[in-house]
């Protein structure tokens, strides 16, 4: 009985050791694919049309990287459903770091909490890399149709006006009406919401005093706010921008109502992890450059670049922050 034993121990040590052996050559082979990555042409997927101020962005990063490491780095741009069709593809394909991709705020968090049938699984498909920028969404107001000029008017008129004013955004379920959903709920107001297709045709209702309010980036109409045609109430980011920052943020007076429209690049699940660091430190290494901070800036947005543990938090915080505001407004997109 004691030789089985220990012929049992003996095997078992042998397995050990095994798997042990195994484990470190997975790990070095890891590490060696990371050090000579990369070595060809690696694909960035973008989930939206070229030309877009996203894909622009997109585009400079990659210039950035190919010079650093002297390889292409080719945008394949597969917009459609939301940004739901490209992340599709990211998430398919092969995890070896030659496929990237640039997530959003839609793709991860808002429509997997709309659609019951996504092509993808947010959670378990994607390793987030680094946010590459964000911006909070701007209250714009018409001067003609109403006196309100500050986030304490704006509430103020809201609570004695309960259901009354109209606000427009860019889409239902975008992130321009749920930062407005959330900003209601945490300050217990009622607004009316009247969604458009996208800035050009809200913007339009808004200078022809169609609405009292409309939700956008701080680009979309910012000439006719330094003009006087339009003013900005506030914002509805974590903070003020550096872009405007004179414009309050609305967790000044409303604790909690905060939410920004984030960017960042993500990879397929599985991907080595030495590669994700690798190419999450250099995405920080992009963004803390002079130019680019200043030439994302002036285009309203402010630079971030993050660990993939903070990027990975960040996604799992909106979650948690849009859930219930989704739920209690009932808020659904057709399949």
């Amino acid at each position: 009985m004691i030789r089985h034993i220990a012929k049992r121990g003996w095997v078992g040590g042998l397995l050990c050791g095994a798997l042990a052996s195994m484990a470190v050559g997975h790990a070095l082979a890891q590490g060696n694919a990371a050090a000579n990555y990369p070595d060809h042409q690696v694909s960035f997927i973008v989930p939206l049309p070229p030309g877009g101020v996203a894909d622009l962005q997109a585009r400079l990063l990659a210039e950035h990287l190919r010079g650093k490491w002297n390889q292409p780095f080719v945008i394949d741009n597969r917009p459609g459903g939301g940004t739901s069709i490209g992340m599709a593809v990211l998430a398919k394909s092969k995890p070896d770091g030659y496929t990237i991709g640039l997530g959003n705020n839609a793709s991860t968090v808002i429509l997997p909490l709309l659609k019951a049938d996504m092509p993808y699984d947010a959670i378990k498909d994607f390793a987030p890399v680094s946010l590459m920028n964000a911006q909070g969404a701007v209250i714009l107001a018409n001067p003609k149709r109403t006196p309100i000029s500050s986030f304490p008017e704006l509430l103020a008129a809201a609570r004695a006006n309960p259901g009354k004013l109209i606000f427009g955004s860019t889409g239902l379920g975008g992130g321009t009406h749920l930062s407005m959903e959330l900003l209601m709920a945490k300050a217990a107001i009622k607004m009316i919401h009247s969604p458009y297709k996208g800035s050009t045709q809200q913007m339009q209702d808004l200078l022809g005093q169609q609405i009292d309010f409309a939700v956008d980036i701080p680009t979309t109409a910012w000439a006719q706010v330094r003009s006087g045609e339009l003013r900005a109430v506030g914002s509805l980011g974590s903070r003020r921008a550096s872009f405007t920052p004179d414009l309050p943020a609305a967790k000044e007076f409303v604790p909690g109502a905060e939410f920004t429209i984030w960017n960042g690049v993500m990879a397929p699940a599985g991907t080595p992890r030495p590669i994700v660091d690798k190419l999450s430190a250099e995405v920080r290494a992009f963004l803390s450059r002079p130019d680019i901070i200043k030439r994302l800036t002036d285009q309203g947005v402010e630079p971030v670049g993050n660990t993939p543990e903070e990027f990975a938090r960040a996604i799992a915080e909106d979650r948690a922050r849009l859930k219930p505001v989704i739920d209690a407004a009932g808020i659904k997109l057709e399949d």
